[in-house]
């Protein structure tokens, strides 16, 4: 029941701190700031949408709105005398019979007008989705572990770094190996060693000694990578933006790729349905016409391959 009711910032904080380790500290570095930019940009890259021209032809507008919905979850659209129609975030409060927000709290110190506003009679809230949440778990839960990734990658660059380990026994073997391997490095085809370096006087031992290390064995960034590209579908197929395993299979057959296809617009699909339903309810009050879709619209694509005649209707003929 609480799952549905409006959460404060606090509460959003909480819930999206708690899911990771506390000994472990992977937020605090540039390669989680950079992941959830990324991240943040590519779940925006999943719809299309129409504004009203107001919002469109201020520079940022539009950005500040996603970027209110995916971290929020919502905005609410009310109607100024100084700007208009306009958007803000706001802090919900009361709750009704359902249990869904009544009052929506503006705090802006540019904004003078009335700052408790009624929602369904003074505003309206655009959301994106039903549990007023956001996407920022989403986001915050997938760049948490691309940036894990990031530091056992850049590790691993390192520990592939592969130079000469020799032991001389003396001044004399030391220096007649420097200037091998420096003779070596010139490209010289052949590299003369006086004999008498080659066993030592007094026991006829080695002068020196080669550790060999296989490379083969120890190189796992293939495997990394891999397996950082897996979560990064992951995220795709989260939010919308369809993938196909090449990991996992060599070749799919049709119903699994269709089968990919419905669970990358699962929630996408709620989504959708939150921020059209929302906007309907803002252009009945506002005269708007505020309008949503998908990027990656199932029905549409697989529209668009019957009329190309790309689809087939054998669901087990393979795909490459």
């Amino acid at each position: 029941m609480s799952f549905y009711l409006p959460f404060s910032e606090a509460q959003l904080n909480i819930m999206t701190d708690t899911f990771f380790p506390v000994t472990v500290k992977a937020r605090n570095n540039r390669s989680f700031a950079y992941w959830q930019r990324a991240l943040l940009q590519r779940a925006m890259s999943v719809f299309e949408y129409n504004l009203p021209d107001v919002w469109q032809e201020q520079q940022g507008v539009s950005d500040f709105l996603w970027y209110n919905l995916f971290y929020r979850g919502y905005v609410a659209v009310f109607d100024t005398p100084e700007y208009g129609i306009c958007f803000q975030p706001v802090t919900l409060s009361g709750m009704n019979f359902y249990y869904q927000p009544v009052k929506a709290l503006v705090s802006n110190p540019y904004y003078q007008g009335k700052t408790e506003l009624v929602i369904g009679e003074d505003c309206e809230l655009l959301r994106l989705t039903p549990d007023y949440m956001g996407a920022w778990d989403c986001i915050a839960y997938a760049a948490e572990k691309l940036s894990s990734f990031d530091n056992a990658v850049n590790m691993s660059i390192i520990n592939n770094k592969f130079a000469f380990f020799l032991a001389a026994r003396n001044k004399a073997c030391a220096a007649a190996l420097r200037k091998m391997l420096d003779l070596v490095n010139r490209g010289e085809p052949a590299v003369v060693v006086n004999s008498k370096l080659i066993n030592d006087q007094t026991d006829k031992e080695e002068p020196w000694q080669f550790w060999e290390r296989d490379l083969t064995k120890a190189y796992i960034t293939d495997r990394q990578l891999q397996d950082q590209q897996t979560i990064l579908n992951n995220f795709d197929t989260e939010i919308g933006i369809p993938s196909v395993p090449y990991q996992k299979k060599e070749r799919m057959v049709t119903s699994e790729a269709e089968s990919k296809m419905i669970d990358a617009t699962a929630r996408s699909s709620v989504w959708i349905r939150c921020l059209k339903e929302s906007a309907d309810r803002i252009n009945d009050k506002f005269g708007l016409d505020l309008s949503f879709k998908l990027r990656f619209d199932p029905d549409e694509m697989e529209k668009e391959a019957d009329e190309n005649g790309t689809s087939e209707p054998d669901s087990d003929r393979e795909i490459s």
